[in-house]
């Protein structure tokens, strides 16, 4: 899985710190993570790259990741700390927590 993003170095960090993946590959333009599982995360540069815009869709989020986590709290503290953001809108009733990414992808926290 690819994300677009302005400046995949940075991104690829933030998803590196937030879960324990490690550089598979790396150039300015796309990096790649990988935890030996077969499921790659992969970055690459867009020049004009414009955010998703979380809930609207007047920049559809063309897709989010989904982050199971054992504690929640601690989690979404470390993904804060890391760089990134939370919505106002919180949909899911408490089930899942939504964060934007440095990039301004939406992706979820879960205990489920």
């Amino acid at each position: 899985m690819t994300l677009d993003c302005a400046d995949p170095p940075t991104l690829a960090d933030f998803y590196g710190a937030l879960t324990g993946m490690r550089v598979l590959f790396s150039t300015d333009e796309f990096v790649a993570l990988t935890d030996d599982t077969g499921c790659d995360l992969g970055f690459q540069r867009v020049d004009g790259y414009r955010a998703p815009q979380w809930p609207g869709q007047d920049v559809p989020q063309q897709l989010h990741l989904d982050f199971r986590a054992d504690d929640l709290d601690a989690m979404e503290e470390l993904a804060l700390e890391l760089g990134a953001t939370k919505p106002d809108h919180q949909p899911g009733d408490g089930r899942w927590r939504v964060l934007l990414d440095p990039a301004g992808h939406p992706f979820c926290l879960t205990s489920s």
